[in-house]
Order: structure tokens, then sequence, then C-alpha cells
């Protein structure tokens, strides 16, 4: 595949690009999924298909299939290249040698798990198990300088890869912390890490960088229901037992552009798994009311005192367990049933 496609369509995924052209859809079963009326011809039956794991379409009205750049090449009447073009006016198209260094690091890290095994029983202590799920996640490990080293070899200048925050000094800014790339449209504008033995910093973010959006709204925001949780191990847990309309703000705080992400459908439901202790309580209900007075509606989830939803799966509970707290979850004083 051309490099440059390739890599254009890790930042605007196909499901968010039909959404920006107002596509309307709703998810079909549990396999990412969703279908809606096809663009490409008249129907009154929804017959388009999107598989947002696969980033494809189908539609068995017409025929028609592809990925992204299939897509603009049909509804906009261009050609391949044209499309191209077409779809980076559409986006903020990074220097050249950034999305690069993303892509790399964020490969070169997930290598790097596979050769550490402490990284990987950390993951197995905190109820990852599924390969698959980690591979999707796209979880990798920083062990110290080989980032550094890997990347100049690689012809990434190292003033590139300081403003990028990767590395300071000729040292991997999250070493030996598991990395998790944060991003908007499949395109990282951070990385998470943290640490296996709690020494500090556990958690860190890459410096001078923005948090970025909620996790996999590309995705997640198709969702009539939606499930916020504080952390990226509980929305892993979730995931891995079925819960794919989770997402996390990466901590109790939510950005503008979290909440304005997380309120822009009137017709949501949210619910909030917080942490259940005092900061992580506090903080759901707070976000409830504000919510709230945005006219969304939410609910709250209760958990077993001082569980969040990893260490509630870690013991032992099941996806079953955690649906009967959703089917539970109660509404703030004062808000709508």
């Amino acid at each position: 595949m051309n490099l440059e496609a390739q890599l254009l369509k890790q930042r605007l995924s196909l499901l968010e690009y039909l959404r920006r052209q107002n596509w309307t859809a709703r998810p079909v079963g549990w396999q990412h999924e969703f279908v809606g009326l096809c663009p490409l011809h008249p129907e009154t039956h929804p017959s388009f298909y999107v598989n947002a794991v696969k980033n494809v379409f189908y539609c068995h009205g017409c025929g028609q299939g592809g990925d992204l750049i299939r897509f603009v090449q049909l509804s906009q009447h261009l050609s391949f290249r044209q499309s191209m073009a077409h779809l980076k006016q559409q986006l903020d198209w990074p220097e050249p040698g950034e999305t690069e260094a993303w892509r790399e690091t964020v490969d070169f890290y997930q290598r790097q798990l596979e050769l550490h095994r402490p990284a990987l029983d950390y993951l197995h202590r905190r109820g990852l198990h599924d390969p698959q799920l980690i591979r999707q996640l796209q979880i990798g490990y920083a062990p110290g300088g080989a980032l550094y080293r890997h990347l100049t070899g690689q012809g990434f200048p190292s003033s590139l890869l300081w403003r990028l925050g990767l590395c300071a000094q000729g040292q991997d800014t999250l070493a030996r912390h598991l990395v998790f790339p944060c991003g908007e449209a499949n395109h990282p504008v951070n990385l998470y890490g943290r640490s296996l033995d709690d020494a500090p910093p556990p958690h860190r973010f890459l410096p001078r960088r923005p948090k970025g959006g909620l996790f996999a709204w590309s995705t997640v925001g198709n969702y009539f229901e939606v499930i916020l949780v504080e952390g990226l191990f509980d929305l892993a847990v979730l995931w891995q037992a079925g819960f794919r309309n989770t997402t996390c703000a990466f901590g109790i705080h939510l950005t503008p552009t979290q909440f304005s992400q997380l309120g822009d459908s009137p017709d949501r439901q949210i619910f909030l798994a917080f942490d259940a202790d005092p900061p992580g309580q506090e903080a759901a209900s707070s976000l409830a009311q504000r919510l709230q007075t945005a006219g969304r509606s939410v609910r709250l989830v209760d958990l077993p005192p001082g569980l969040d939803p990893n260490s509630y799966f870690v013991a032992g509970a099941s996806a079953a367990q955690f649906g009967h707290h959703l089917r539970s979850a109660r509404c703030c004083p004062g808000g709508l049933t």
C-alpha cells in the first residue's frame, strides 16, 4: 500500500470522515459495524455498512465497497491522487516527518512489549489477557534509551524527537513505562505511560503535548449509550468484556474538548463508571451535574467500595455482574429518569 495513503487513513478513519459528512448510522451487534443509508445512491432502507475495525465499507444496495480513499473516489468522482489531495485538505496535515515519527514510535514500542516479559506479566496482572485487544489498543513498552537510538538511526532529527516530547537528552521520556497511544481519529497526539512498579511518576504523558479528546471517540461516539471511565486499564478490561461503547478521559477532569464530545448528541445516555473512592465519586457527581445542566441524560454506576472497573474485573467479576451495575445505575439528584 502507498505509505502516504496508509498514514492518511490512520489519521482519519472512514467512520469519522462519514460523520463529518453528516452520515447518520446505528451500531449493529458487537462487531464494530454501523449501518445507515448509502451516500452513494438513493435508498429508503439502510444497506450501507461500515466496519470500524477494518476501516472499510460495503453497500448491499449498490454493491460498492472499499476503504476511505475508495469512498472519496466514488462520492466525489475523483482519481486516487485527487482523493488524497481532497482528504489532506480535510486535515491539519503535519509537517513532513512528524506523522512518520509517531507511527514508528508506536510500532517500535509494540515490538518491545513482546520482548519484555515483565511488561506482559503486568498487563496480565491488570486483567488484560486478549492478545488481539492488546494489539488493537496498540499497547507497547518503553525499555529505556532504545527509542532515541532507533529513531535517530532511521534518520529522524533529535530536534523533532524533543519537540514531540518523545526523548530528552538521549533518553526516552516514558522509559520503563507501558505505553498507550492517545489519539484523535487514529492519529496519536500524545502517549500515556504507566510504570510497572508504581515508581514515581506512575502515570505520565509526553510534555508540551495536548492530552487529546476522549479515547476512541470516532467509534464510541456513534453509540446511543456511552460508558465513561477514568483510566485506560478500566477501558481495556471493559472492552475485553464486550463493552466496546466505553471511552475514557485519562483522569477525572475533562478538558473542554472532551466535555463537548461527550455531550455532542442530545439523545445519548451517558453512564459514569468512576472509581468508587471519594475523589472519583465527587468528580462523577460534579460532572453529572454539569451534563444535566447541559440537558444530557446521565447515570452514575455504583461499584463496590474502593474498586474501579479494572480492579472489579481483576477481583473476578463477570460481564454479567458489571451489566447489572449498569442497569442499576442511579440518576443524580434532580436528574431525569
